[in-house]
């Protein structure tokens, strides 16, 4: 099982913006999955569905940037998710915009 969470804020000025391109992405997956994240569970929108032959929960915190590591952990513990298995998505502007960084550990000197 896998986690894919998509940061961002839920208001609607930020609808659109660079700072929700987490949200934007689990939209996309969603749409390409044929699905709709619209569950409330653990301060989030959530749905999941399967990737291949892998379960994956698509999360949207709905409790800002700053504290959606809160929701992020009960889904975990709940699901018993792997940390390894966690891939959240977010907007970094040290990065150029229309490029991705991937890494294994979070903070911004970590690679």
């Amino acid at each position: 099982m896998y986690l894919i969470v998509g940061l961002g804020n839920p208001e609607e000025e930020y609808k659109n913006t660079r700072h929700n391109m987490g949200f934007d992405t689990i939209n996309k997956i969603a749409k390409e999955l044929n699905i709709k994240v619209d569950k409330e569970k653990f301060e989030a929108l959530y749905e999941t569905s399967q990737i291949g032959d892998e379960k994956v929960i698509l999360v949207k915190p709905q409790t800002y940037m700053n504290l959606s590591g809160e929701s992020v952990v009960k889904f975990v513990n709940f699901y018993k998710i792997p940390l390894e298995n966690v891939l959240i998505i977010h907007d970094d502007l040290d990065i150029e915009e229309g490029k991705i960084k991937i890494r294994k550990s979070g903070g911004p000197r970590n690679s």
